[in-house]
């Protein structure tokens, strides 16, 4: 009997394409194989599998090759698939690629998974009554969606980790996400002692070889708590029991590339299909969580003490319109007796290299990377100017390319800046600095957080980075360099992202000892992002922040999807962008506002010209179905791509 099978491949093409299979060779759905289609041959998934040829009259092409043995993904996944190419509207395949394991970047599994036991101690802990009671009222469901809403420091990774334990005792798996592939480590390490070699980690620093030997663990039912980035959500649990989404309110969570799915998103919808139980958490959760909390539409739990004898740190904002230089007085009276006392600090700055802004004081001119509508920013130590967008890079000139003239400089400061300043105003002091520049190297990242736990640095520098996920007994004083930074940006959720820093950077004092402080320092004290973060009172500003989204008519009172034309050519994408407007205004005006085209906030990258249409509606369901037929049938230029965002995290 003649077996036909239904292909699909990681390209932007809808559809599925009949093969059979070679002679020998016998393949189930879920294999992977090569394929010809045109002139390549391309890796593709099967996803369906028949006895009748398909009608028609054209040659049906014989599979090159069948990858796997044995399927990688069942029913169940390549339903969630399917869920994922008609959500962020891409083909099935881009969907599936973006699901299995692959990549690019090699890493060793042994570095991934070093051992880091001192530095995060796996310790049986007795529950405080606050997470007593949020445990017992979790495990007595079997599915839901829960929040645990605690302050840094308040024991929430203990919640969850009891929580699996029972969800594992029931026969069922647990997936544990967290934002950032470099807090997975620790992660492991505290589950170790208690889930031994049940454990398996998903994210991208795997190589391909090193995520199929944990594709197949979680498959076989050998490893039953996968613990991952934002990837590991699509982690192929055989009885799926508890999806964690620890920090939720990360930007991380969202993916950059199609199809721009959200973890948190996909985990809530496992969660309803599988009917397991989710569970997000965070000191600081993102507005439309916190939305939903009040509503009553996820259960919420409060947790609002430390734990351990630390106490919530006491925060000061210093006026830095007053100051001279990055460094208030203040900030370096305390940093000077915090080291008398034999204590640690951690300084935070969001801006990585020396100084990001170069002009000339003649004529005005500005140096801008020649590939992106960007400025670039110096880095001193390789002594060039490089672009954070598209890695552009080129030297440092001493006089102005425009009108030759010698009055030039550089303006702002990134943490290179910051860490040359300290070290001649501190020469004593220890300094190391943790940002994308200086942990490169492999385990060096480990290495630094080790020796700081020991004490054997005094001080840490760094970006986002030194934000999360870090807990030193010996830290008394943080200090965040400018809270300003992202302020600035003509971003609809630039204050709450502030006001999350804040509040996390500062989460890093004083957890141990009671006495923890952090100084804020800033030109615009009065702000209401960064006052009611330094005051500690969140609340305050999910609501003020609230009332501000509802008068503007943004998320959460209503969905967003946001379409992106880019192209080598401005007038060609232009013209794209203000026709695909022209064609599904009329259709689309009963069901939603349309903001465009306009030009994007950064409007070139990569040499790209960007235009966006952003669709807004308080429901999205009439929206993503015209729009989703629209874009089936609308011809674009090849020159020019368009970028689908359901749900944008940022609209730059």
């Amino acid at each position: 009997m003649k077996i036909y099978y239904d292909v699909v491949f990681n390209l932007p093409v809808h559809g599925q394409f009949a093969y059979t299979a070679p002679d020998d060779d016998v393949a189930d759905v879920g294999c992977r194989v090569l394929a010809p289609f045109g002139k390549r041959l391309l890796k593709g998934y099967i996803v369906e599998k028949k006895t009748t040829r398909p009608p028609g009259s054209y040659q049906i092409k014989s599979i090159e090759k069948v990858i796997d043995k044995t399927p990688l993904f069942d029913a169940k996944f390549l339903d969630l698939a399917k869920w994922i190419s008609w959500m962020y509207m891409c083909s099935l395949g881009e969907a599936l690629s973006i699901m299995l394991p692959g990549g690019k970047k090699e890493v060793s599994l042994s570095d991934i998974l070093v051992s880091d036991a001192e530095i995060y101690e796996s310790r049986k802990i007795i529950p405080a009554p606050q997470q007593s009671k949020t445990i017992d009222a979790i495990c007595g469901h079997s599915e839901g969606a829960f929040y645990v809403y605690g302050v840094t420091g308040s024991g929430k990774t203990h919640v969850y980790l009891s929580v699996a334990k029972d969800v594992l005792e029931k026969g069922r798996d647990v997936i544990y996400l967290v934002p950032e592939i470099s807090l997975t480590h620790q992660i492991v390490e505290v589950c170790r002692g208690e889930f031994g070699d049940t454990i398996a980690v998903l994210h991208s620093g795997l190589t391909p070889v090193q995520k199929l030997k944990e594709w197949g663990r979680i498959i076989n039912g050998d490893a039953r708590f996968i613990i991952g980035a934002r990837s590991g959500v699509f982690a192929p649990t055989p009885h799926l029991g508890l999806i964690i989404v620890d920090e939720e309110h990360e930007g991380a969570y969202k993916s950059s590339s199609t199809p721009r799915y959200h973890a948190r998103q996909v985990a809530l919808k496992r969660c309803r299909s599988e009917k397991a139980i989710c569970i997000m958490g965070s000191a600081t959760p993102s507005l439309e969580a916190y939305h939903q909390m009040k509503q009553n539409k996820i259960i919420s739990f409060h947790m609002p003490k430390r734990l351990g004898g630390g106490k919530m740190p006491r925060v000061e904002i210093v006026d830095m319109k007053n100051e001279k230089g990055a460094f208030s007085k203040k900030l370096i009276d305390d940093i000077k007796h915090v080291h008398q006392q034999g204590l640690q600090t951690i300084l935070f700055l969001n801006r990585r290299g020396f100084s990001y802004y170069f002009h000339c004081k003649s004529c005005g001119f500005e140096m801008k990377c020649r590939h992106c509508s960007v400025s670039l920013t110096f880095h001193k130590q390789k002594w060039k100017m490089i672009c954070h967008y598209c890695g552009y890079a080129t030297d440092p000139v001493k006089l102005c390319p425009e009108c030759r003239s010698l009055d030039v400089g550089y303006s702002g400061f990134g943490t290179e800046k910051i860490e040359e300043d300290i070290k001649k105003i501190f020469p004593f002091l220890h300094i190391k600095r943790i940002d994308t520049d200086t942990v490169r190297k492999k385990g060096s990242l480990q290495s630094i957080i080790s020796d700081f736990k020991e004490k054997k640095i005094d001080m840490l520098l760094g970006t986002q980075m030194v934000a999360k996920g870090l807990n030193f007994p010996g830290v008394q004083l943080v200090g965040i360099i400018s809270a300003d930074t992202g302020l600035n940006l003509p971003d609809f959720r630039a204050a709450e992202r502030t006001h999350h820093l804040i509040v996390q950077v500062s989460g890093r004092a004083g957890r141990v000892n009671p006495d923890g402080k952090v100084i804020v320092q800033t030109v615009r004290p009065e702000n209401e992002a960064i006052r009611s973060a330094a005051q500690m009172k969140s609340e305050e500003f999910y609501e003020r922040e609230l009332a501000i989204r509802q008068d503007l008519g943004f998320p959460p009172f209503s969905r967003l999807i946001r379409l992106v034309f880019r192209g080598s050519n401005d007038e060609t994408t232009y013209k794209t962008a203000q026709s695909f407007y022209d064609g599904i205004e009329s259709v689309m005006r009963p069901y939603a506002e349309i903001l465009g085209p306009a030009e994007c906030p950064i409007s070139i990258i990569s040499k790209n010209h960007r235009y966006h249409l952003i669709f807004r509606a308080e429901k999205i369901k009439e929206v993503h179905a015209v729009l989703r037929s629209f874009l089936f049938q609308f011809k674009s230029p090849n020159t020019v791509y368009c970028e689908i965002d359901v749900d944008p995290v940022s609209l730059l």
